[in-house]
């Protein structure tokens, strides 16, 4: 009746009052993190242990104090564990807050790892590779009880007697589970029945975890197969078309560089699966350091500023690629992210005006000056390999609506930057120079 009458217990209220202490809360606490490494090998003890003194004749009268002290210390872990760190609150279920007491610290402990690991894929492949272990030591177990039970040396199919008796079954186990053969043939209906089972146990169980092990190995590598796979494309496509060999070699450099600087061919195409708030965050680690040291933006409104880290495009340029040339209609601006890019111009255009380095902006003239700066004023050349943000003139209107005196500060900086560079035939060499 209490259960009807309340939507939850009286001690489920008091709980819900209590908050966890600060200093272990975090899902990627090293303290935390050691602590459930502790009670996961705890639980492994008993795991793999309790098999091994049911079936083997390890545990004896002499050596049962040093099996029983690793018992008492694995129990007092588990105690500690219950009574200070499991009194936690980890779940919300139908806007009750569930108390997780018998939640597994070894799974937990998986979870938490992984977040903190970078290279988290390894772990997975050796967690699996345990999972496909401790199978094989059970059917171990399982085969020397059953050779006791047969008689051990009785025939030619159960254990000998001979040599390490757990190397000797874990052996036989491995051949069974995964089907090798050349084992005895089993002589007895017991024998027969057991050999069947090991047979089909060992096909359903290694097909799941060999499955999960391709998994694993698919989806850590699935990033590094669509690289190669789209250069592949590419490559077939240009000797389909008969590209020329120079450009087809500086789009396999293109392909090459962006991977190994970046991981990826597109950041786009991984912040776009994320939440906005995430988006943000990332780009705000990531780019803001470059951005909030561009003098154009110093002064506007840091909202204006994150909203634009979001519409930010990375984009690398090969050396002597041009990333504008002059007379061309602007529709995007630039921040350079890592490199260099020179600025060219004179009567061949091949003359360096000023060569622009890391957290310089330009292009941002064509997008912000009025009375037709809507055009390029000169060639700009990656100088070297070259990563840019750019931003889509399209995308910029869209946030500086939102933010007029933002707006009236980049424009007002945009026209004075116009005049000088109409005014002046030559430009001097100037790290603030910008287009």
């Amino acid at each position: 009746m209490l259960c009807c009458k309340f939507k939850t217990m009286p001690w489920m209220r008091r709980v819900k009052n209590w908050r966890f202490p600060d200093s272990i809360d975090p899902l990627t606490n090293l303290i935390y993190i050691l602590w459930l490494f502790f009670v996961a090998m705890a639980w492994n003890w008993n795991l793999w242990l309790i098999p091994v003194r049911w079936a083997f004749p390890y545990q004896t009268p002499d050596n049962i104090h040093l099996w029983l002290a690793v018992d008492f210390l694995c129990d007092f872990i588990y105690i500690v564990d219950i009574l200070i760190f499991q009194t936690r609150l980890q779940f919300v279920h139908g806007g009750d807050i569930i108390v997780s007491i018998c939640y597994m610290a070894f799974f937990e402990f998986n979870d938490r790892l992984e977040a903190i690991l970078s290279k988290a894929y390894i772990y997975r492949v050796i967690r699996t590779t345990g999972y496909l272990l401790y199978s094989l030591h059970c059917n171990s177990c399982l085969y020397y009880w059953a050779s006791d039970y047969e008689g051990i040396g009785s025939t030619k199919w159960v254990y000998s007697g001979f040599g390490n008796s757990y190397i000797h079954c874990y052996y036989f186990a491995v051949k069974t589970l995964i089907t090798i053969g050349g084992l005895p043939d089993p002589e007895t209906l017991f024998e027969i029945v057991f050999q069947l089972l090991n047979y089909f146990s060992g096909v359903f169980a290694f097909s799941i975890m060999i499955g999960q092990m391709r998994d694993v190995i698919g989806a850590a590598t699935a990033g590094k197969n669509y690289y190669r796979s789209c250069m592949d494309t590419t490559i077939n496509y240009m000797n389909n078309y008969k590209i020329p060999r120079d450009v087809q070699n500086r789009v396999k450099t293109w392909y090459e560089y962006t991977w190994a600087s970046q991981g990826m061919l597109d950041e786009q195409e991984l912040l776009i699966q994320l939440p906005d708030k995430m988006r943000l965050d990332i780009a705000v680690d990531v780019n803001y350091s470059i951005v909030s040291k561009v003098p154009l933006f110093q002064g506007c409104d840091l909202q204006m500023i994150y909203d634009m880290l979001k519409r930010l495009k990375s984009v690398v340029y090969l050396p002597g690629d041009y990333v504008c040339k002059k007379g061309e209609i602007g529709r995007e601006m630039y921040i350079i992210k890592a490199g260099e890019v020179q600025v060219l111009g004179g009567p061949e255009g091949k003359t360096v005006f000023v060569t622009l380095r890391a957290g310089s902006v330009f292009g941002e003239i064509s997008l912000l000056a009025v009375g037709g700066g809507n055009r390029r004023t000169a060639n700009v050349v990656a100088h070297g390999f070259a990563n840019l943000f750019i931003l889509d003139k399209k995308d910029l209107n869209e946030i500086l609506i939102h933010y007029p005196e933002s707006q009236k500060l980049l424009r007002k900086k945009a026209n004075v930057r116009f005049l000088t560079v109409t005014r002046v035939p030559t430009l001097p060499p100037s790290p603030k120079f910008s287009l």
